[in-house]
């Protein structure tokens, strides 16, 4: 089973790369959208979590604000990922 990962970040934020690397060593897939160089994926962002701010996550039907370990593997154990 693959994840559909999507993290909304930009190239400034510390948490958006601590996101970034705790996915990338626990081998998830995801696609890191830049917000910082889209102003349409800003509002996109926003209709999705309510919020500017970043990092998002989306962990297939999941929103997950921030870099919130605990929720993450929540989500990724839930989806038969991690164990």
């Amino acid at each position: 089973m693959t994840v559909k990962a999507v993290v909304y970040v930009t190239s400034t934020c510390p948490w958006c790369h601590r996101l970034q690397d705790y996915l990338t060593r626990r081998g998830i897939p995801f696609e890191a959208v830049d917000v910082g160089s889209s102003p349409d994926k800003i509002e996109e962002v926003r209709r999705i979590s309510g919020q500017m701010g970043v990092p998002v996550t989306l962990l297939e039907d999941r929103v997950i604000i921030g870099f919130d370990r605990d929720a993450i593997d929540e989500a990724l154990v839930s989806s038969g990922l991690k164990g």
